[in-house]
């Protein structure tokens, strides 16, 4: 009768967490999701199990995030554009033009990183730190040097962001929303021409084989984060949650490692494929930045990203920069 009830109780309170992913299956971040999903049910001693659902077979992140609200999902793993309808300031890193280097990123997200994490908490989703995705370019089958250029492409942008829709308005084009699974037929048939994405997801993606030119200025910083629902997580025993927890930020830590790594050798594979990396003249960067700090400008105006926080990430940044010209003797 002891062993019956025993069995009962670890029954009751073992839990599966179903996450849907568009990485694929035999992919860097199935590996390690999958080595640290094995991690939680061997210390919980099964009590959870993480079961992925990889390669987008789950649908799109809007059909994912509908699951998870009717329960048939406990999460996914997402990029932050999906989720800013719940939270719109997790797009502080999505301020167009506003970072020059990944060393400059780094710095901020030491200050910055918590604030995405716990607002995203706050709006229900329990993450599992920030997962950087590199820099965003310009990507296009005709260069693109002026904000003139962009006018006359047929620009792609994500159909579940509509933060970055309007903030992209502001450089005068009207954006084509489509979903990323049909991003690569769409420019091969020429519904697009242009997209902005980074080295490593244009490769991942085969989006590569459809484009000729980047312009070479870092569009804005990318980042991808799991999320939990967090009711469903707060469900599970205390102890098993601080496990959750402490194995899989160190898995997603590990892939935000590898990820900067593979970005850098995508951009040798663009390269090597005969694309063309192109720079503005200094005239036209400074039209540029000039409009990108409008869309910064709008994106406070509006609500969406609250001004003492951009003020404190505009802190940052100067002691980045004050800091880095000492460091050069400037």
């Amino acid at each position: 009768m002891l062993l019956f009830l025993a069995f009962l109780t670890a029954t009751a309170s073992a839990a599966t967490l179903k996450i849907a992913t568009i990485s694929p299956e035999g992919s860097m971040w199935m590996e390690k999701m999958r080595k640290g999903a094995d991690q939680v049910a061997k210390e919980t001693e099964n009590r959870v199990a993480i079961k992925f659902y990889p390669g987008g077979v789950m649908g799109n992140d809007n059909a994912v995030l509908r699951k998870v609200r009717i329960g048939q999902l406990q999460g996914g793993a997402f990029v932050a554009g999906s989720l800013s309808q719940f939270f719109p300031a997790n797009q502080i890193y999505a301020q167009p033009f506003k970072f020059t280097s990944l060393e400059e990123v780094d710095y901020i997200r030491e200050f910055m990183d918590s604030y995405i994490i716990e607002g995203l908490d706050n709006a229900g989703f329990v993450v599992f730190g920030i997962i950087g995705g590199g820099f965003a370019y310009i990507m296009s089958k005709d260069p693109v040097e002026t904000v003139e250029d962009l006018r006359k492409r047929k620009v792609w942008i994500p159909d579940n962001d509509h933060i970055s829709q309007d903030s992209i308005k502001v450089f005068g084009i009207t954006p084509v929303p489509l979903p990323i699974s049909d991003v690569r037929t769409s420019l091969q048939a020429g519904l697009i021409d242009t997209i902005g994405t980074s080295p490593m997801g244009a490769v991942v993606l085969q989006w590569h084989t459809q484009i000729k030119y980047v312009m070479n200025i870092p569009l804005i910083y990318l980042y991808a984060v799991m999320a939990i629902d967090k009711t469903q997580f707060m469900k599970i025993d205390a102890a098993d949650r601080g496990i959750i927890t402490r194995v899989m930020t160190a898995a997603l830590k590990e892939i935000d490692i590898q990820n900067r790594k593979d970005d850098i050798e995508a951009v040798e594979t663009l390269k090597s494929r005969g694309i063309t990396f192109t720079t503005p003249s200094k005239q036209n960067l400074d039209e540029w930045y000039r409009i990108a700090g409008q869309a910064s400008l709008e994106m406070i105006e509006s609500g969406v990203l609250p001004r003492e926080v951009v003020d404190k990430l505009n802190a940052h940044q100067d002691a980045f920069h004050l800091k880095n010209g000492k460091a050069n003797g400037q």
